[in-house]
């Protein structure tokens, strides 16, 4: 997951930054790749198996976009200003290779589908459209686009899952790593393209995924995070016989790899985590004592209108049970400020069960109507921007506070802390994650330790969004 700074976003998607990755030596290769991904952790996770294809066709990567053969964006659909980002982005490569004839120019992942005539018939911003299940295809479609055909896959799939694609880990540290676990979502939230873009649920096997976290685990990494749109529905039956594997059954299995390989997870639905996920995290010191639990709104009304399933007051109980099962847990979430209809004192039912909750951290967004959800076909988008901004600036400020509560609380405690690398404002300084998935800087005062170690750290000082410590004697 992202660190603990609390971004001011505004009408963006949950974005991660882009990149330009490097894998390997590129002079080994042919021909070379540029890519940037945007939006969810799937969607980087999905540009590494993409890596992973592309090399096997004599593709190197590249950080600079001027030495490519072969540019990549992989897309996010599920706010407007993310899909406004991808095609700036285009626009610019389309100069470059208007000085490159040869470069290509691809779109993967959620876009692909809802804009492919557009992008590549009506804007002629790209040469290929590709969608999230069809990247096995991408040889063949670089050959055809080569000729100068446009070249467009963007079929939905009911099994793929690359279950035997070993991904190229992209500009790494090394000690982190995302697995997939499963593609798609079943849950159809009113205001979300997920379901149309990335199809329905379909779980990996069970096998396969241990086998990925273990090699991770023999190759130095010292973390893994359990990736799927929806974790806890993760469902797989073996054609052999035997008993389903539900999430907790597959995060045991990860777990007792090695007590020393931290396990994380996400996303979860608040109507799919089980007690016995639960137990099994409580059960296994390794598996991260952190959930991010999506809430959107704070509103029954609101949160039927988006078809989430559950209540307010379900909600509030769900958060009680974690409490109680794993005291201090670290729990994050979603926000949406001005969905359809909603009223001032529905907006103050978000704030107050954000107090409630106690969130560690939030993303947080303003409504952005998506064409072809549920919610554009149903309801009007009604909310005034200026209406939404400010109430977003009421969500935004809110979690502020409860990000600097929570963060004060902890000053005086002792955190086991993985090191990710150098802190980013000073080489002198490691940095890290507690268990609670709360960003931990602190000085080099050991010279034994280095990237990957445990370290025990008290905490002496806090901003909002980082924890600060000391090396514990």
């Amino acid at each position: 997951m992202q660190a603990m700074v609390i971004e001011k976003v505004q009408d963006e998607a949950r974005q991660g930054e882009a990149f330009a990755p490097f894998a390997g030596d590129p002079n080994i290769y042919s021909k070379k790749f540029y890519i940037e991904s945007y939006g969810c952790q799937m969607n980087f996770s999905d540009s590494e198996i993409v890596a992973s294809i592309l090399q096997e066709q004599g593709f190197g990567a590249t950080r600079n976009v001027e030495d490519a053969d072969l540019v990549l964006l992989n897309t996010c659909s599920i706010r407007e200003k993310a899909e406004q980002t991808v095609r700036k982005r285009l626009t610019e490569f389309r100069k470059i290779k208007n000085q490159k004839p040869g470069l290509l120019i691809g779109v993967l992942g959620c876009m692909a589908e809802r804009l492919k005539a557009k992008l590549l018939e009506e804007e002629k911003l790209v040469d290929m459209v590709v969608g999230p299940d069809a990247y096995r295809t991408l040889p063949g479609l670089i050959e055809e686009a080569e000729t100068g055909q446009k070249a467009v896959n963007v079929l939905l799939s009911r099994d793929e899952t690359y279950a035997d694609i070993s991904p190229v880990r992209l500009d790494s540290n090394g000690v982190s790593a995302f697995v997939s676990i499963m593609r798609g979502c079943n849950n159809m939230c009113s205001f979300c393209v997920v379901p149309f873009t990335r199809g329905r649920e379909r779980s990996r096997d069970l096998q396969s995924i241990v086998a990925e976290c273990r090699d991770l685990w023999e190759s130095g990494f010292k973390e893994v995070t359990l990736l799927g749109q929806n974790v806890d529905s993760y469902y797989w039956v073996n054609p052999s016989g035997g008993e389903p594997i539900t999430f907790a059954h597959l995060l045991e299995a990860v777990a007792l790899i090695h007590p020393d390989l931290r396990v994380r997870f996400s996303t979860s639905h608040p109507k799919d985590i089980t007690e016995a996920v639960l137990q099994t995290m409580v059960k296994y010191e390794n598996i991260c004592k952190y959930i991010h639990l999506p809430l959107q709104s704070g509103n029954t009304r609101i949160l039927q209108m988006m078809n989430r399933t559950y209540t307010r007051e379900w909600y509030m109980a769900k958060v009680d049970r974690i409490r109680e099962v794993i005291p201090g847990c670290g729990l994050s979430s979603d926000l949406i400020a001005g969905f359809c209809s909603e009223t001032e004192e529905e907006h103050q039912d978000t704030l107050s069960l954000m107090e409630y909750a106690g969130y560690d951290m939030s993303y947080m967004f303003f409504y952005s109507e998506r064409p072809g959800t549920l919610a554009a076909r149903r309801y009007p988008d009604d909310i005034p921007l200026e209406v939404k901004k400010r109430r977003l600036d009421d969500i935004i400020q809110l979690q502020n506070r409860l990000s600097l509560k929570s963060n004060l609380a902890d000053v005086g405690k002792v955190f086991r802390v993985l090191i990710e690398g150098n802190s980013k404002k000073s080489a002198a300084d490691w940095m890290g994650r507690s268990s609670e998935n709360k960003v931990i800087v602190f000085p080099k005062e050991n010279n034994n330790l280095q990237k990957g170690s445990y370290v025990n750290v008290q905490i002496v000082d806090c901003t909002q969004g980082t924890l600060i410590g000391k090396i514990q004697d």
